[in-house]
């Protein structure tokens, strides 16, 4: 991205006038739609990001994120219509989506850059560099600083607020909100391989395989989605010393997918949870990653990283707005108004069943209950718990205290490969 002309050396002072009303540190989904929601309505904005940065990332969208953020359908890959759990026994549960709809199937480096491209295009100005400090020098606004080459000269730029998009290792988070550098990750790493049209051994092009077995990963999972002419092979663990490269060429060995070509291969931390602070009291707000917002258990991000971008920019302007620092603490509380239950269910789910392959068994046999089918897909599809069949939950319940108990039966539907 071309540097105007004017900023192409470093400010000689701090005194300059406020350039931006906000500027949106990170161009994933999370900076890219807190920047064009922000330029759509009116406020001069600036994207910054690194270039060549691609998330590892199964690239799994719900319906409901198209419609929700105007996305077009020609950006999916693929509509995955069923999901396959994979227990530490090899045994195997499909569940259909069935007519409630698909998951939708994004590349990232694709569906990314659409969304800064469309950023941009409502106005937000974009800028290529990597994000250094945040300065005060006594004057309004804070200082954004970063450089455009590594080891080059910095640039300055002075915003009234500066989102910090920037990822679970968030430099925005480390440099401004005590306590963010803490914040659990599972180190995530995937490799994109150009797919076959299917395996002997179980690969389906419509199909995502969720595999829960502890030599896949200690502590997670591992995936293989479908992405159309490609497929994310990938996996997650917090646990140091985990080969994740190891894991991920077992499962193409296992899979059939050893020989396929490798298009790339990717690796980031994924947060466990939301941090309990999102601002600096000032003039700083956290958001997507950075504020540790990924769904536990599922590590499920772009929904959820969208959402926090557009309460993110609500709160800016509102502070905008108001001038007032204590609007910033807006955007957690609306988040997890939200969201805030479905992450803690996830979260103790995470705790329970990941712990070891006789709990993770017993996970993927709860998974074949037709109940809990209906429901794991209503909710995903509404990013909403569902309350409407109160004898469904209660039925669920029972089954769940059982296979907690270890008296629960195997369902007769399940598969082997």
């Amino acid at each position: 991205m071309n540097q105007p002309s004017t900023l192409s050396a470093p400010a000689s002072s701090g005194s300059e006038a406020i350039a931006f009303d906000v500027v949106v540190v990170g161009g994933g989904p999370c900076g890219a739609t807190a920047a064009w929601d922000l330029a759509r309505a009116g406020h001069k904005v600036l994207l910054l990001d690194r270039g060549g940065r691609i998330k590892p990332c199964g690239g799994a969208v719900p319906p409901r994120l198209l419609e929700e953020f105007e996305v077009p359908q020609s950006l999916l890959v693929a509509r995955a219509r069923a999901a396959r759990m994979v227990a530490p026994s090899n045994r195997v549960v499909d569940m259909p989506v069935g007519e409630i709809g698909y998951v939708g199937m994004v590349d990232r480096d694709v569906f990314d850059e659409w969304l800064r491209a469309r950023a941009a295009t409502a106005g937000a100005e974009r800028r290529t560099g990597t994000y250094e400090r945040v300065e005060h020098d006594g004057l309004p606004g804070a200082v954004v600083c970063y450089s455009t080459e590594r080891g080059g000269d910095l640039v300055r730029v002075r915003t009234r607020l500066v989102i910090g998009a920037d990822g679970a290792r968030s430099g925005v988070a480390r440099g401004n909100v005590p306590g963010a550098e803490r914040n659990p990750c599972v180190f995530a790493y995937h490799e994109v391989v150009r797919a076959p049209k299917a395996t002997e051994q179980g690969f389906d092009g419509s199909r995502c395989d969720v595999i829960y077995q502890g030599r896949v990963s200690p502590d997670f999972y591992g995936w293989v989605f479908p992405h159309g002419d490609t497929a994310s092979i990938g996996v997650g663990s917090a646990h140091k010393g985990f080969s994740l490269r190891g894991s991920v060429q077992r499962m193409r060995d296992e899979m059939g997918l050893a020989r396929c070509e490798t298009i790339r291969r990717e690796g980031a931390p994924i947060p466990l949870k939301p941090l309990k602070h999102w601002d600096n009291g000032r003039d700083v707000l956290l958001a997507g990653d950075a504020a540790g917002v990924v769904a536990p258990a599922s590590g499920e991000g772009i929904y959820y990283a969208m959402v926090c971008g557009r309460i993110a920019a609500q709160t800016a302007q509102a502070f905008i707005a108001s001038g007032n620092p204590a609007v910033l603490r807006r955007a957690r509380r609306d988040f997890l108004k939200l969201h805030g239950r479905v992450f803690w269910i996830l979260g103790i789910m995470q705790y329970f069943w990941y712990s070891s392959d006789k709990r993770r068994e017993r996970f993927v046999a709860m998974c074949a209950d037709r109940d809990v089918q209906q429901l794991t897909w209503q909710a995903y599809m509404n990013k909403r718990l569902v309350r409407a069949k109160p004898m469904a939950h209660l039925r669920i319940f029972i089954k769940d205290c059982a296979h907690l108990l270890g008296i629960g039966r195997p369902e007769p539907r399940e598969l082997t490969p």
